[in-house]
């Protein structure tokens, strides 16, 4: 009899599946008639792949409201599948899409085609990220975590919180977290760093690195794909790789370079933050000494030649140059950049990014560039003698030339350019002049402490003070005293907040050229560039350590402040 029974309830079950079949195919047969009738193409979007990305183009309740769901979004053309296609509702969204720039494809589609696409919107995490790759994080909740972190514990607190969190929604969530929190800090990289049982995260604040928290390897395996995703890295990859990817906070969008490196126990993620915000800093603001800064707006005013700024990685080289261009921009001239990224968008100014993979390099891109009738040109990086050549040779012709080199100081940038097979000769033609710099943390305003300037600090002081030749240099500085970090909240316990620049300079006279083409050497050159009385590296952050900017520990990590 049970067996009876329980064949009965097989066939009602087998019988309801069937019904529910029947009234699918029916309501699909009535769509595509309808599609016909109205001119618009049917489709059955529950066997139609969908593009989770498209659906943030119109938010959930807009879009059951209109009954309709956008399922795809390739270069501006959304495809739409659409309950009622000549309804007043569906009129007025197709329209203002078409307004935002969007070209639609519409679609003829059921109730059960919809509602496959309204169910995959609770796999979106709170974060918005679009097909280019850009996670938009400018909705109410992330904006207002932001404006809730101000601190590390503060970030260590809602990371920690997320975690506890179930699985899918974590992993939906934590990556968005991280990002917040470093840009809530003003964190320049952000380091995850995989063990044998957990991860490091840690933060790059004001060039130093700082531990944030430690979490699960079961985390971080699910976090790491999606990392790749949104990077456009090859997901089935176990090695080096690069990639990148945009963050859009309201009208903010923050640039986000992704480097993979495998390890021992996974691979390691290091994302730098090209924050514009961190770039966007006036001339004025940068640190240069009122003597440097008169000499530079000097040079910048002339119709050509070259300012090329040295310094290692990180030392804001490129903050300096963005600076530089918007000084000297205005409507009447025309500026263009090549550049690798493109890190601050600067109203006026062309902008144009290499890019290796479709071979298009510095070298092409200021070829390309001289063709666009240029007035001033920056050049990101000069790191081959194809663009070294190209440059000096537009800084002969009528152009002024901004660019970086990698050497140590600004009289390595002669040997540098002759090196990169640049003629002596015409390195003194061509240049203006020569700087380097590198980014010293600034002292905490509201914990920094002041103490009686004596013993070895004194010593090593005095000794750069007397390598001054222009004593009045030191008016109106205290000579005996300096500061020293502390540590509070408003500075996460570290004592500095912020950096700011060190600067030297070697302008192009006689002395200099005279020297440069006899091949003279990075030594012979700083002798030769005294009487310029310029202060160099080590002079000019000894003068921000008496003057309470810095400290002298801060001052010896960046510069070797030994006298040979």
């Amino acid at each position: 009899m049970l067996l009876f029974v329980d064949m009965i309830l097989f066939d009602e079950d087998k019988q309801n599946k069937k019904i529910d079949y029947l009234r699918k195919q029916e309501e699909e047969d009535l769509a595509q008639t309808l599609s016909l009738k109205y001119g618009v193409p049917y489709l059955d979007l529950t066997v139609t792949p969908i593009n989770i990305d498209a659906l943030r183009v119109i938010p959930e309740l807009e879009a059951r409201e209109a009954q309709v769901a956008v399922f795809n979004d390739v270069n501006k053309i959304l495809s739409i599948g659409a309950l009622a296609p000549q309804s007043p509702k569906t009129d007025e969204v197709v329209k203002r899409l078409k307004e935002k720039g969007y070209a639609i494809e519409l679609y003829m589609v059921s109730h059960a085609s919809l509602n496959k696409v309204w169910n995959r919107y609770k796999d979106l995490s709170y974060s918005l990220e679009t097909k280019s790759g850009a996670i938009d994080i400018s909705n109410d909740q992330i904006t207002e975590f932001l404006s809730k972190v101000h601190t590390i514990p503060d970030v260590q607190g809602l990371i920690g919180e997320t975690l506890q969190l179930k699985k899918s929604y974590r992993i939906s969530r934590i990556l968005e977290i991280i990002l917040a929190g470093a840009i809530a800090t003003n964190a320049s990289d952000v380091h995850l760093e995989p063990e044998e049982t957990f991860v490091r995260l840690r933060y790059r604040l004001d060039g130093m690195l700082t531990e944030i928290i430690e979490f699960d390897l079961e985390t971080y395996k699910l976090l790491l794909p999606r990392i790749k995703l949104i990077s456009n890295l090859k997901l089935n990859m176990y090695g080096a790789q690069d990639g990148r990817f945009s963050i859009k906070i309201n009208e903010s969008e923050i640039q986000i370079r992704t480097s993979l490196l495998p390890g021992a126990y996974s691979e390691s993620i290091v994302l730098r933050l090209l924050n514009p915000k961190s770039i966007a800093v006036p001339l004025e603001d940068l640190g240069i000494h009122p003597r440097l800064l008169k000499i530079i707006l000097h040079e910048m005013t002339k119709p050509n030649g070259m300012i090329l700024n040295t310094g290692p990685t990180g030392s804001g080289k490129t903050t300096a140059l963005y600076a530089f261009m918007r000084k000297i921009h205005t409507p009447d001239i025309k500026i263009i950049t090549i550049e690798n990224p493109i890190e601050y968008h600067l109203p006026g100014i062309v902008q144009t990014q290499t890019d290796d993979k479709k071979n298009y390099g510095f070298a092409e891109g200021l070829r390309a560039a001289l063709r666009q009738d240029p007035d001033v040109i920056m050049i990101g990086e000069i790191r081959d003698s194809e663009t070294a050549e190209i440059a000096i040779n537009s800084a002969l012709t009528g152009h002024l030339v901004f660019s970086t080199l990698h050497t140590n100081t600004a009289a390595g940038t002669f040997p540098r350019l002759i090196d990169l097979g640049v003629n002596s000769k015409i390195i003194s033609s061509a240049l203006n002049m020569a700087m380097a710099q590198r980014l010293v943390r600034k002292l905490c305003v509201d914990c920094k402490k002041q103490v009686t300037l004596e013993g070895e600090s004194k010593i090593t002081i005095d000794k750069i003070l007397n390598t001054i030749v222009d004593k009045t240099y030191l008016d109106g500085i205290d000579l005996t005293h300096i500061w020293e970090a502390m540590g509070c909240s408003k500075c996460n316990n570290i004592g500095y907040k912020g950096r700011l620049g060190i600067y030297e300079a070697i302008k192009m006279d006689k002395a200099i050229e005279e020297i440069v083409k006899n091949n003279a050497s990075e030594r012979e050159i700083e002798i030769a560039a005294v009487p310029q009385n310029i202060l160099n590296l080590k002079q000019d952050g000894i003068l921000k350590v008496l003057q309470g900017i810095t400290t002298l520990e801060e001052l010896q990590r960046v510069v070797d402040i030994e006298i040979d």
